[in-house]
């Protein structure tokens, strides 16, 4: 571990009351209703707390910030683009393999059946959701698996959300979500049969650090699958070009440094584990890239809806939507440094779909891996 990155203190009292200051009752509404609903003032500090960890650019020092602040990097985030998420991606914040004909929502289900199903998760388990956003995912496995999943997040909003959809779906009796730290949890060890974390433990600063405690809380003969965001045996960070692709999806997706994929393997490795399959999904000649939803081309129209997501990531689109969000911010509608927010997230997307048309980024390399039955804590 770098020695610059140290584990975060634990305030979640301190966490919970800013959380209730800046949402409120939000977690309730849904899309632009529950971003219209914030507090001015609390929205203004998330903003300044997120934004103050990129204004020096790529340098390694900058970067040595982020990684030791990644805790509030990543709150301050995820408070600030939970609602832009929800109203333009669903519940499930991940990328997802598509087909001729099928509907995105249906991409989204079957790419979360698909881990479940590699993993062999069944209905007497008892399964850790590692970084689980507003449940999504670990809703549609419930229902797939009728295994028993608890959500762990570090960001008070979406436990808020992700709870209350557990009981509206009449799911909280197999669902719950709590807070807390991935890179020290509070679970016992040795208390879940199964863990898996989706496009989620790329936020933390170092690898082993989240896969060590996840082997930790994992029984023996245990299962981790983990679809992790990394840079491909392609990219090379001494080139000016890569490394600006890497920073545009590090800033507008609140990471801390992204990592090559041979890190993530060697990560899993020395914390004792056994990869038993590994496959870069997003590198399997689909027709329709994993990156379709955000490149804003027509050619790629599968259902009626995709007319609007195809609008809304084109280049008019994407104008349209920043400047929406400037007008509602500047009449008082959305809180302050909404339309920085808007902005970061299209930034994003156009280095992400970069990134995939260059094959020097995937989203969603694939590692099935076990804790042996005879390791000893």
């Amino acid at each position: 571990m770098p020695s610059s990155v140290k584990l975060a203190q634990k305030d979640h009292k301190k966490d919970r009351d800013f959380a209730k200051a800046m949402h409120g009752d939000s977690f309730k509404k849904s899309g632009l209703g529950a971003l219209m609903s914030k507090s001015g003032d609390a929205s203004n500090v998330a903003n300044e707390g997120y934004f103050k960890h990129w204004d020096g650019g790529i340098t390694e020092k900058d970067e040595d910030k982020r990684l030791a602040d990644y805790s509030n990097l990543t709150a301050h985030y995820y408070n600030l683009v939970t609602d832009f998420y929800e109203y333009g991606w669903g519940s499930s914040f991940h990328f997802s393999r598509y087909y001729k004909g099928e509907a995105f929502r249906q991409a989204t289900a079957r790419h979360e059946h698909y881990l479940a199903h590699k993993m062999n998760i069944n209905e007497n388990m008892r399964v850790l959701d590692v970084g689980c956003g507003v449940g999504g995912p670990a809703r549609e496995i419930c229902r797939f698996t009728d295994c028993t999943i608890v959500g762990l997040n570090n960001n008070d909003y979406q436990i808020e959300r992700a709870n209350h959809y557990a009981q509206k779906y009449k799911l909280d009796h197999k669902l719950s979500f709590v807070k807390g730290d991935f890179m020290q949890m509070d679970f016992e060890p040795e208390s879940f049969d199964a863990v898996y974390a989706i496009e989620a433990t790329v936020h933390a600063p170092v690898l082993e650090g989240v896969y060590s405690e996840i082997y930790k809380v994992l029984k023996p003969g245990g299962v981790f699958g983990v679809y992790e965001w990394v840079m491909t045996d392609a990219y090379d960070e001494n080139n000016e070009e890569h490394r600006k692709i890497a920073y545009g999806i590090e800033v507008g997706d609140g990471i801390p440094k992204m990592y090559k994929r041979e890190v993530a393997e060697q990560a899993l490795k020395n914390v004792g584990f056994t990869v038993e399959y590994e496959k870069d999904l997003a590198d399997v000649n689909d027709e329709i890239p994993w990156y379709y939803p955000l490149a804003g081309e027509w050619k790629h129209i599968q259902t009626l809806s995709d007319y609007y997501t195809i609008f809304r990531t084109s280049r008019i689109g994407r104008f349209f939507t920043t400047e929406l969000v400037g007008l509602l911010e500047k009449v008082g509608f959305a809180p302050k440094g909404s339309k920085q927010v808007t902005g970061a997230l299209e930034d994003a997307a156009i280095n992400l779909v970069e990134g995939g048309r260059q094959k020097l980024f995937t989203p969603m390399m694939l590692y099935i891996a076990r804790k042996p039955l005879d390791s000893k804590e």
